[in-house]
């Protein structure tokens, strides 16, 4: 269960670290799932690799996805009466040390590409399943920048939601030109899972490991709410429209 404080924080600082998520058959599986894939498209080098699969008529990330109860926890963020859409794709996520990588800032998602029809691919919330352990800093962490969402929530209202696909006015990243401030990395143990709305800024970190250390794993899902959308230009100039306040 998602408490009222869990609620007020992602709604404040645009994300939540929900620990304790996975039961340790659960990691094991997952592993199992992400081992398979990487067995087949297995990464070169050290450094992030992204796998992005499809589901179709359906996958084991999808069933994994189900297996979790993902949707039902997110489904406490979001306002009663919106469900969560099944995902049609995943993005499997590994940094394979050592990659002293600290990245220069941060970006949105689903602006390069994005749809087919010109729009960006905008969606409600990223859900990440930490399959291992994010526990220290530097280890293939996300770095987040706390509260951006709203602030890039008053950009949009001011410039119109379709400056999201106006590349020409993002700094490099790309992301909108609104105060940042700090960013922090997030940490947790393995089995959290991580909610961060659409419009938080948010990039990839290094793995400041040793060859000898695990590889960092990440599993995300991209969440739309019901309707997401038809409505997305009123969704990204009113942040917390589809969130439960």
């Amino acid at each position: 269960m998602i408490s009222d404080a869990q609620r007020k924080h992602f709604q404040e600082q645009g994300y939540l670290v929900v620990p304790g998520v996975l039961t340790d058959a659960q990691l094991a599986t997952g592993r199992r799932i992400v081992a398979t894939m990487l067995e087949r498209q297995p990464p070169e080098g050290v450094g992030a690799h992204f796998l992005w699969p499809r589901f179709g008529d359906g996958h084991p990330l999808l069933d994994f996805y189900h297996s979790v109860e993902l949707a039902e926890l997110a489904g406490e963020l979001l306002r009663p009466d919106l469900a969560v859409q099944d995902p049609d794709f995943a993005q499997v996520a590994t940094t394979i040390p050592p990659w002293p990588h600290r990245p220069g800032g941060p970006h949105v998602d689903g602006i390069t590409p994005g749809l087919d029809d010109g729009t960006p691919g905008t969606f409600s919330m990223l859900a990440g399943i930490w399959l291992t352990d994010h526990a220290e800093p530097d280890r293939g962490n996300l770095y987040i920048w706390p509260g951006t969402h709203l602030r890039l929530g008053g950009y949009l209202a001011e410039h119109g939601a379709d400056a999201l696909a106006r590349l020409d006015e993002m700094n490099p990243g790309p992301y909108p030109d609104v105060p940042l401030g700090d960013p922090i990395q997030a940490t947790g143990p393995a089995g959290s899972v991580l909610f961060a709305h659409y419009l938080l800024a948010h990039n990839i970190g290094g793995h400041f490991g040793t060859a000898t250390d695990v590889r960092r794993e990440t599993l995300y899902y991209r969440l739309q709410a019901a309707g997401h959308r038809e409505r997305w230009r009123e969704v990204v100039t009113d942040p917390l429209l589809e969130f439960r306040l």
